[in-house]
């Protein structure tokens, strides 16, 4: 059963991956770096903050820690105990039939990928947060955290199944965030509710 999932993915990562052109290498390169997204992050920031105010601090405090958590757990509970060489890598059997843009592999290990975990877990967390707020916010950082995740399969650093792990991994760390957010918030106010004589 393994073996054969672990077939598929093989061949839908050789599919994906070999959808490429010089264009589009330079595009989901540019789309991989998180560098490139510090201006959208910066807007993200202002949205926070201009719809929740007071409650931002809260906020941008949560994002801070799901951050943390996706990126440390993803390697830790999950890179390093499952050891899956990533498609790029010497190691990997199909590593001859990857297409790498610009030599960029990056660690050794790719199960669960971390750009998905990341994303995704923003993208759930936000979409609670600000969702409500703008009517196309929640398909629009959807759209975003899947365009993130499919360009580490273009780039072959990443097979599809780091991606779907990743994914369902980043967007419970999002759920439960945003709901620990929920009950911290609950409990300060009622701790700072003035008593009644």
């Amino acid at each position: 059963m393994i073996e054969t999932l672990e077939q598929l993915d093989q061949q839908l990562f050789l599919f994906l991956n070999g959808l490429h052109n010089p264009f589009m290498d330079e595009v989901m390169y540019w789309i991989s770096d998180k560098y490139f997204w510090f201006p959208f992050y910066a807007l993200l920031i202002g949205m926070i903050i201009a719809r929740k105010k007071y409650e931002a601090i809260p906020v941008l405090i949560g994002i801070g820690l799901l951050v943390t958590l996706a990126d440390q757990l993803s390697v830790h509970m999950f890179k390093e105990v499952f050891e899956r060489y990533r498609p790029c890598r010497p190691e990997s059997p199909i590593h001859e039939m990857v297409h790498i843009v610009k030599g960029h592999c990056g660690g050794k290990y790719g199960f669960i990928s971390s750009h998905a975990t990341n994303s995704f877990a923003v993208a759930v967390f936000l979409s609670y947060v600000l969702g409500p707020y703008y009517r196309y916010f929640t398909p629009l950082i959807f759209v975003w955290a899947a365009m993130v995740s499919y360009s580490r399969v273009y780039l072959g650093v990443h097979y599809t199944g780091d991606i779907i792990g990743g994914a369902i991994f980043g967007s419970l760390l999002g759920v439960l965030v945003y709901k620990l957010m929920i009950e911290i918030n609950k409990k300060m106010l009622k701790n700072n509710r003035p008593k009644t004589p």
